[in-house]
Protein backbone atom coordinates (compact mmCIF):
# COMPACT_ATOMS: atom_id res chain seq x y z
CA UNK A 1 0.00 0.00 0.00
CA UNK A 2 2.84 2.29 1.53
CA UNK A 3 5.13 1.40 -1.92
CA UNK A 4 1.89 2.38 -4.48
CA UNK A 5 1.41 5.71 -2.72
CA UNK A 6 5.47 6.75 -3.28
CA UNK A 7 5.08 5.18 -6.44
CA UNK A 8 2.09 7.17 -7.43
CA UNK A 9 3.99 10.52 -5.76
CA UNK A 10 6.93 10.02 -7.81
CA UNK A 11 4.96 9.53 -11.01
CA UNK A 12 2.87 13.18 -10.32
CA UNK A 13 6.24 14.79 -9.72
CA UNK A 14 8.10 13.28 -12.77
CA UNK A 15 5.07 14.40 -14.40
CA UNK A 16 5.23 18.04 -13.27
CA UNK A 17 9.57 18.29 -14.01
CA UNK A 18 8.35 17.42 -17.67
CA UNK A 19 5.56 19.72 -17.47
CA UNK A 20 7.93 22.41 -16.31
CA UNK A 21 10.90 21.65 -18.57
CA UNK A 22 8.30 22.07 -21.11
CA UNK A 23 7.57 25.58 -20.45
CA UNK A 24 10.94 26.32 -19.68
CA UNK A 25 12.38 25.43 -22.82
CA UNK A 26 9.27 27.45 -24.08
CA UNK A 27 10.56 30.59 -21.80
CA UNK A 28 7.66 30.65 -19.37
CA UNK A 29 9.77 30.97 -16.38
CA UNK A 30 7.11 31.86 -14.36
CA UNK A 31 4.97 28.68 -14.95
CA UNK A 32 7.89 26.96 -15.20
CA UNK A 33 8.69 27.59 -11.47
CA UNK A 34 5.29 26.56 -10.18
CA UNK A 35 6.00 23.55 -11.85
CA UNK A 36 9.32 22.44 -10.25
CA UNK A 37 8.51 24.11 -6.88
CA UNK A 38 5.53 21.38 -6.95
CA UNK A 39 7.94 18.41 -8.40
CA UNK A 40 10.43 19.35 -5.38
CA UNK A 41 7.77 19.37 -2.66
CA UNK A 42 6.67 15.90 -3.82
CA UNK A 43 9.84 14.34 -4.53
CA UNK A 44 12.77 16.15 -2.47
CA UNK A 45 15.33 13.52 -3.28
CA UNK A 46 15.80 14.44 -7.05
CA UNK A 47 18.87 16.57 -7.73
CA UNK A 48 17.69 17.51 -11.16
CA UNK A 49 14.57 18.76 -10.13
CA UNK A 50 16.24 20.89 -7.30
CA UNK A 51 19.11 22.39 -9.67
CA UNK A 52 15.90 23.07 -12.39
CA UNK A 53 14.45 24.67 -9.71
CA UNK A 54 17.29 26.90 -8.33
CA UNK A 55 17.98 28.43 -12.35
CA UNK A 56 14.44 29.58 -12.28
CA UNK A 57 14.53 31.10 -9.43
CA UNK A 58 16.89 32.97 -10.87
CA UNK A 59 15.36 33.82 -13.79
CA UNK A 60 12.30 34.07 -12.70
CA UNK A 61 12.71 35.87 -9.43
CA UNK A 62 16.73 37.12 -10.33
CA UNK A 63 16.79 35.79 -6.27
CA UNK A 64 20.78 34.58 -6.88
CA UNK A 65 21.58 33.62 -3.37
CA UNK A 66 18.93 31.26 -3.17
CA UNK A 67 19.50 30.02 -6.73
CA UNK A 68 23.14 29.42 -5.72
CA UNK A 69 21.91 27.51 -2.92
CA UNK A 70 19.54 25.06 -4.61
CA UNK A 71 21.99 24.49 -7.55
CA UNK A 72 25.19 23.59 -4.90
CA UNK A 73 22.73 21.64 -3.15
CA UNK A 74 21.95 19.31 -6.44
CA UNK A 75 25.70 18.97 -7.25
CA UNK A 76 26.25 17.69 -3.76
CA UNK A 77 23.50 15.82 -4.14
CA UNK A 78 24.34 13.91 -7.62
CA UNK A 79 28.23 15.79 -8.74
CA UNK A 80 28.41 13.69 -11.80
CA UNK A 81 24.87 15.30 -13.41
CA UNK A 82 26.13 17.38 -16.12
CA UNK A 83 22.76 19.59 -16.53
CA UNK A 84 23.49 20.24 -12.68
CA UNK A 85 26.96 22.08 -13.66
CA UNK A 86 25.42 23.88 -16.63
CA UNK A 87 22.54 25.04 -14.63
CA UNK A 88 24.90 26.40 -11.56
CA UNK A 89 26.82 28.12 -14.53
CA UNK A 90 23.86 29.58 -15.84
CA UNK A 91 22.75 30.65 -12.11
CA UNK A 92 26.30 32.61 -11.66
CA UNK A 93 26.52 34.26 -15.13
CA UNK A 94 22.74 35.78 -14.89
CA UNK A 95 24.68 37.03 -10.94
CA UNK A 96 27.24 38.30 -13.62
CA UNK A 97 29.72 35.79 -11.76
CA UNK A 98 31.68 34.69 -14.82
CA UNK A 99 34.73 33.69 -13.16
CA UNK A 100 32.43 31.62 -10.77
CA UNK A 101 30.71 30.23 -14.07
CA UNK A 102 33.65 29.25 -15.44
CA UNK A 103 34.70 27.23 -12.24
CA UNK A 104 31.57 25.16 -11.86
CA UNK A 105 32.05 24.24 -15.25
CA UNK A 106 35.87 23.02 -14.67
CA UNK A 107 34.98 21.25 -11.65
CA UNK A 108 32.32 19.34 -13.56
CA UNK A 109 34.43 18.46 -15.84
CA UNK A 110 36.37 16.99 -13.08
CA UNK A 111 33.36 14.55 -12.18
CA UNK A 112 32.06 13.79 -15.69
CA UNK A 113 34.81 12.44 -17.63
CA UNK A 114 35.01 15.76 -19.51
CA UNK A 115 31.73 15.87 -21.05
CA UNK A 116 31.28 17.68 -24.20
CA UNK A 117 28.22 19.62 -22.78
CA UNK A 118 30.70 21.38 -20.52
CA UNK A 119 33.85 21.71 -23.04
CA UNK A 120 30.87 24.01 -25.52
CA UNK A 121 29.81 25.43 -22.21
CA UNK A 122 33.72 26.57 -21.58
CA UNK A 123 34.35 27.75 -25.15
CA UNK A 124 31.29 29.85 -25.46
CA UNK A 125 32.31 31.66 -22.49
CA UNK A 126 35.43 32.20 -23.89
CA UNK A 127 37.72 30.65 -21.88
CA UNK A 128 40.94 30.27 -23.57
CA UNK A 129 44.44 28.42 -22.20
CA UNK A 130 47.30 30.91 -21.47
CA UNK A 131 49.68 31.89 -23.81
CA UNK A 132 52.69 29.44 -24.43
CA UNK A 133 55.21 32.49 -22.91
CA UNK A 134 53.20 34.14 -21.10
CA UNK A 135 56.26 37.10 -21.21
CA UNK A 136 55.41 37.63 -24.98
CA UNK A 137 52.48 39.22 -26.11
CA UNK A 138 49.45 36.85 -26.42
CA UNK A 139 49.60 37.73 -30.74
CA UNK A 140 53.17 37.68 -30.38
CA UNK A 141 54.32 35.14 -33.71
CA UNK A 142 55.81 32.82 -31.06
CA UNK A 143 52.57 32.27 -28.75
CA UNK A 144 50.35 32.05 -31.88
CA UNK A 145 52.29 29.38 -33.75
CA UNK A 146 52.97 27.57 -30.62
CA UNK A 147 49.78 27.71 -29.49
CA UNK A 148 48.24 26.35 -32.75
CA UNK A 149 50.79 23.76 -32.57
CA UNK A 150 49.65 22.92 -28.86
CA UNK A 151 46.18 22.42 -29.88
CA UNK A 152 47.29 20.10 -32.85
CA UNK A 153 49.41 18.10 -30.46
CA UNK A 154 46.49 17.97 -27.67
CA UNK A 155 44.03 16.93 -30.17
CA UNK A 156 45.92 14.42 -31.30
CA UNK A 157 46.27 13.16 -27.89
CA UNK A 158 42.30 13.21 -27.18
CA UNK A 159 42.95 16.03 -24.77
CA UNK A 160 41.01 18.59 -26.60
Amino acid sequence: MKSEAEAAKRAEAEKEFNDGLMFFRSSYYGKALGKFQRAVELDKQNPLTISYLGLLVALAHHKYTEAEQLCHTAVRMKHNDVQCYLNLAEVYLKAGKKSDAVEALTVGLQYTKRDVRLTRALRKLGVRRPPVFPFLERKHFLNRHLGKLRHRVLQMLGKE
